[in-house]
């Protein structure tokens, strides 16, 4: 069933049935998931007394069915293709029809139609806006009526919940004690959500099967499926719907050529606002998303029931990791403690500081630097001693340690979170075919042009051999090997640029400069590093995604998997390979008085300070982390998608055509809401993060 849009009259008794925008215009079909167009149209105009020529209806054109009514002025030999119409007004006015702007806006409209078709025909209901501007934005509203839910469910073998509940039981003794005074200690810290209250009746779940339909606990058909189920069923028929233009497999290839702009499932409405309509979505704003409640535990059943079981096993895994850097941090802070106190019984920071030991030092460079006294490093060793005291040993067994009990306590509330949420079957449902993985059998099957039936049976079975992997394999080992060499190269640079730098300032005139040439140099290149880490991170990130894909795996798991290791690999030498460098390399390469190393003629290679390189190397890590958490985890995460949200809707308010009387407009609705929010890319980001 497809309903159109067909005036702004129509659209104004959409607003009125239904407020909230998370239905249909019968207020009784849910939106589950929504498409995003742009189009462009031929605004052409006829004078009074020209009749226009008899519209044609194309082969692949769809044929509508409306709800009710028919365009204002609009007789039905008059609509066009697709659904469109010549406005025509009373005799003695000119005419204004809208026509395809070009090939390829007409080429967009046709597959536009055929994907929705096809929708159709896999038993979707559909809800479309009209296309009465010259240009514009219009959405294409889907609904999954209970036959196609329970169908997909079954094929899925999505897991519900049945007619059966148990109680789940706690044995006695001291640990429930002391559990129930955990409770009662920590009973400010709980959000406050109805979901977590009760959790000691538990149902028994079991795939869903339409042959044992009476099993389950079907009170209501039209909420048995929660949202979030809901829109991955219809997520999962979008990505699979083809489409025979271009050979294109789902909702993916049509947003990456454009025929689309956006696929997104809808909220569940404002989360703002002092009202009594309540929604999941404001509750969670009101008891997790906000900052105002950072001291509060997470609604963890609520944030899986509204986002589903991936996004809420990260942000379980999210909290127990925060939990666990309390205790570390704490310990942290006593061993900085302990060598702050301990500083002046430091028997090398002691001797570097006396004024009485008069060592002597070899210049640091051969022109223009002259012998030094050791005790010009007092505040290097001592400000060394912070970070490196016999506390620093207790601290990093205190480490090794601390990492064991994590993964063991993450793993005993992995298996309890998947006994509760029913995740023992998760990687089953996870083995379906990549719709690229299919696109790229289909060509493979197209090209052979199979003539006899046993030769079609033989192609239908094949798969995507090594040869036909083989380029994506040979693009994989080449660039990432370019990478690498890359992140060592800009390593390299930096090198060459403390060396170069520090010789500079050793010729300068100003004491003071003289004497602070090695703070000067570590700030400064510590700095460039990290720019270099920031900009190298967004592109390597990109790459390895586009590495992924041309290796076209197979599933979901295996592109995931693939595309950790890859992004995992290459991050991790752009973020560490310069402190590896100060930790382990830098002052080993230097050479002895009369036998130095040279890099470049006449340029010494580097070495550290007579305190060591601990210090250096504190410097390089607080800069580097905390910089790469205040600029990329900050200003990138938080920062450009709001950016990015008042840009597209700017750009939304711009290109909107003033042909309508501004009286006319209506409210905007949830999903024009939603269109201008950042798309989902993925946890693979948020886990590399961490």
């Amino acid at each position: 069933i497809i309903n159109n849009y067909l005036d702004r009259t129509q659209e104004a008794a959409v607003d009125k049935a239904s407020p909230s925008g998370m239905h249909f215009r019968d207020s009784k079909r849910k939106v589950d998931y929504v498409l995003a167009y742009h189009y462009r149209k031929r605004l052409s105009r006829q004078p009074p007394g020209v009749g226009s020529p008899a519209p044609t209806r194309g082969p692949a054109s769809l044929a509508l069915v409306l709800n009710g009514g028919t365009a204002k002025g609009c007789a039905e030999p008059q609509r066009q293709d697709g659904g469109q119409c010549a406005l025509q007004e009373r005799p003695g006015t000119e005419v204004i029809e809208l026509s395809p702007l070009d090939n390829l806006e007409e080429e967009k409209r046709l597959q536009r139609e055929e994907y929705e078709h096809n929708l159709v025909e896999a038993g979707l209901e559909i809800e479309k806006d009209t296309e009465n501007k010259s240009q514009g934005l219009s959405f294409v509203r889907i609904h999954a009526p209970w036959q196609v839910l329970s169908r997909e469910a079954e094929l899925l073998k999505i897991k519900m919940p049945t007619k059966k509940m148990y109680e789940i039981t706690e044995e006695g003794g001291l640990l429930k004690t002391l559990n129930e005074i955990w409770c009662k200690l920590t009973e400010p810290l709980q959000p406050q959500v109805p979901q977590q209250e009760n959790t000691k009746m538990k149902s028994l779940s079991y795939p869903f099967s339409r042959e044992k339909i009476y099993l389950y606990n079907i009170k209501d058909k039209d909420t048995f499926f929660d949202n979030a189920t809901r829109s991955r069923i219809v997520r999962e028929i979008l990505k699979r719907t083809p489409t025979k233009a271009r050979n294109s497999m789902g909702i993916g290839t049509l947003i990456a050529n454009n025929v689309y702009d956006a696929a997104y499932p809808l909220h569940d409405g404002e989360y703002e606002g002092q009202n009594d309509d309540m929604n999941e979505r404001k509750l969670l704003y009101r008891e997790w998303a906000r900052y105002g409640v950072f001291y509060k535990f997470q609604p963890i059943d609520l944030i899986r029931k509204y986002f589903g079981e991936k996004i809420g096993l990260y942000f379980a895994w999210l909290g127990l990791y925060t939990e666990f850097l309390i205790p570390s941090s704490v310990v942290g802070i006593i061993v900085f403690l302990y060598g702050c106190i301990t500083i002046e019984s430091d028997i090398p920071s002691k001797e570097m500081c006396d004024q009485r030991n008069a060592f002597t030092m070899c210049p640091l460079c051969d022109k223009f630097c002259d012998y030094w006294n050791l005790s010009s490093a007092c505040a290097t060793a001592q400000a060394s001693h912070l970070f490196d005291n016999p506390a620093t040993v207790f601290f990093s067994i205190f480490m090794a340690l601390w990492a064991t009990m994590f993964l063991e306590q993450w793993k005993r509330l992995q298996m309890r979170l998947s006994y509760f949420w029913d995740l023992t079957g998760l990687e089953e449902e996870e083995e379906h075919p990549r719709p690229e993985y299919e696109t790229k059998l289909l060509q493979k099957k197209l090209k052979k042009k199979p003539t006899t039936t046993e030769n079609s049976n033989k192609v239908e079975k094949e798969k995507l051999t090594w040869s036909d992997r083989m380029p994506g394999y040979a693009a994989n080992f080449g660039l990432i090997l370019f990478m690498i060499m890359l992140t060592f190269s800009a390593v390299f640079g930096v090198i060459v640029y403390r060396i170069t730098t520090a010789a500079a300032l050793s010729f300068s005139t100003n004491e003071k400069t003289r004497s602070n040439v090695r703070v000067t140099v570590t700030a400064t290149a510590v700095i460039i590093n990290l720019v270099v880490i920031l900009i190298l991170d967004e592109i390597y990130g990109a790459v390895a995604k586009w590495l992924t894909e041309i290796e076209v795996p197979k599933t979901e798991k295996t592109f995931e998997e693939r595309l950790i290791l890859k992004a995992f690999l290459l991050k991790f030498v752009n973020s560490y390979a310069p402190i590896f460098y100060v930790a382990f390399f830098k002052g080993r390469f230097v050479g002895r008085p009369g036998h130095y190393v040279y890099v470049f003629e006449g340029y010494r290679m580097e070495e550290c300070a007579p305190g060591g390189c601990l210090m250096e190397l504190c410097i390089q890590l607080s800069i580097i982390m905390l910089g790469k958490q205040l600029i990329q985890n900050n200003l990138f995460e938080i920062g450009i998608p709001k950016l990015k949200k008042l840009f597209r809707k700017l750009k939304d308010d711009r290109t909107e055509p003033k042909e309508m009387d501004t009286n006319q407009s209506k409210d905007p609705q949830q999903w024009d809401l939603d269109y201008i929010l950042e798309p989902f890319t993925g946890l693979t980001p948020e886990y590399m993060e961490m």
